[in-house]
Formats: C-alpha cells, structure tokens, sequence
C-alpha cells in the first residue's frame, strides 16, 4: 500500500476507483485507519468504499496517529488533521475533491472545507462524532491516561502499548500515541525521554482544544455558517454520535441537506444510492490520482 511524507509525517493512503476525487477522513476515533471504512460497526454493513469508488476516485488513508501513519508528539489540533489531508491531495496533484467524514472524520471534513474551500466540492457527514456524553468519554479517557503515566511513568505506557493490541479507546493507558509507538521505533525511544510535567502539560493541552463542547468537536458555529460547500448530513445515535450533533451542523450549516433517516434506516440499499445522488448533483472536475498512487507503490 502507497505512503505519501505529509509534513515529515508518514501517511499510508489507497485510492479505488475512477472519477472525480473523493477524500474520505476515516471512522474511529483515536485509531482513525483507513481499513475502518470496511470493519468498524456499520460501515463494514454499508460497504461505502465498494458503492461510492464505483463513480469516484476514492481517497482513504490512515490519520496521522493511527494505523500505519506516522506521528509527533505534540499538541495536535483539528487544523492538523485537516492539513494532512491536504497536503494528501498536494500530493495526488489533486486541485478540489469532495469530502466526506466518518465519525470524528466529519469534524476533520467540517475544518478541511473551512481551512481549504477553494480546494473542498461538497460534504459528506456522516454520523458525526459528538454530543455531551461523547465529551464526558473523552475526558474520562485522558485521565486515565494521565494517571496511568504519574503512576508508572512513559516507559510503562511504551512497555503496555506493545504488550497489546488495544488501542486508546479500549484501554486508555496506552494514550494516543500508541500506534506510532507501536510502528516507530525513534518516537518510541524519544517518547520515553520526555519529562513527565511537559508531558502531561501537552497531553492537557491537547484535550482542551480537541474536547471543549457538548456537540460536534472542532469547527466553530460562527465559521461552519459562513461555510459555502454543500453538506448531506447523516445522523447517528448513540453515546458518541448524538442525533443532537448532526442537528447542530444543520443548524450551522447554510447549504445542508439533513437526511432525517433513523441509523435502522440506514442500510447498504438505501445510504450509497442516497450519498452518490448527493455528489453526483455538485459539478466537481475529473482528476487522475492512480498514476502518484502507482508511483508511490513502485518507489
């Protein structure tokens, strides 16, 4: 599988299919890896990749921090996240594509199109990450984390996180660089010497801009109505996808389609029909991407 060096961060990314560029920001929280689109929860039922490369270029990658990407240890914010896809797309020699997020993805797709509208077509939202009892997890997941490094300190977190396969969700212990601990040797041994107080000051940091509201996390109200991309929204509903966060980027949004379907609604014959005749209804120009994918590849 193609890697791409997106800001000296290593980024694993696939492309399937042919068309207009889609630019798919994965599921999964704080594991956000390309393969979520096809085994996490519902999306290995919708089979969303398989239906919508069918007519799009479909961009998949892993976030940085997760699956086999790269990472650093630093305050990551939402605009990060959002620069590496674009700098995905600079890569491709992508000018504009669509977007679409999943789970936490939509509010990495909400910043992208906020950040880069020259470069963003339309949106796709689809059950967007948030709600007040998402923040609470979130919170609540740090802080075992936190407590877990005062106790036994970052060599134990490098020690637990290669001792499992968990990730941050499953076990907050291993914190949310567990995977390039996990991949990258350097940042391992880099991680280990970093001084506890800094540590924690930066781990703090990080929860404060990311988790901040009881809704969809990262763009801001005033920003996403001044938004002028297209959006269909579909809602899901459970503790870490409230129907109230998909109503908040209606709300928000001026030119949002909200697909009011219930997720037992939401079924591989209804959803990929449902978001194809969403894009299909923006004008977006062709781009070639395989030719870079195919280069990376044989590099």
């Amino acid at each position: 599988m193609p890697t791409a060096d997106i800001d000296g961060i290593r980024t694993r990314y696939e492309v399937e299919g042919d068309g207009p560029p889609l630019l798919m920001f994965s599921p999964g929280g704080f594991d956000a890896n390309l393969g979520n689109w096809r085994s996490l929860g519902a999306y290995r039922r919708l089979r969303l990749v398989e239906h919508l490369s069918g007519r799009y270029a479909c961009i998949t990658f892993d976030r940085r921090e997760s699956g086999q990407s790269g990472g650093r240890l630093e305050r990551v914010t939402w605009a990060d996240y959002a620069a590496q896809g674009r700098g995905l797309l600079d890569h491709l020699d992508v000018e504009r594509a669509h977007v679409m997020g999943g789970c936490v993805g939509c509010s990495i797709a909400s910043v992208f199109a906020l950040a880069y509208p020259s470069r963003t077509g339309a949106m796709v939202l689809f059950s967007p990450a948030g709600g007040a009892r998402y923040r609470m997890k979130q919170h609540e997941r740090f802080a075992q984390h936190l407590a877990y490094v005062e106790a036994h300190g970052l060599h134990e977190v490098v020690s637990l996180a290669r001792s499992s396969e968990a990730g941050f969700s499953k076990d907050p212990r291993v914190g949310p660089w567990v995977t390039v601990i996990r991949t990258d040797e350097g940042f391992a041994q880099r991680y280990t010497q970093e001084d506890v107080e800094r540590y924690r000051n930066l781990v703090t940091g990080l929860l404060r801009v990311m988790f901040d509201r009881d809704t969809v996390p990262g763009p801001e109200p005033e920003d996403l109505m001044r938004c002028d991309a297209p959006a269909l929204i579909v809602p899901g509903e459970d503790s870490s996808h409230a129907t109230s966060a998909a109503r908040y980027l209606q709300e928000c949004l001026p030119r949002a389609e909200y697909w009011d379907v219930p997720v037992e609604g939401q079924t591989e014959e209804t959803v990929p029909p449902r978001i194809l005749a969403f894009l299909d209804g923006v004008d977006l120009p062709s781009a070639t991407v395989a030719a870079a994918a195919s280069a990376d590849v044989d590099a």
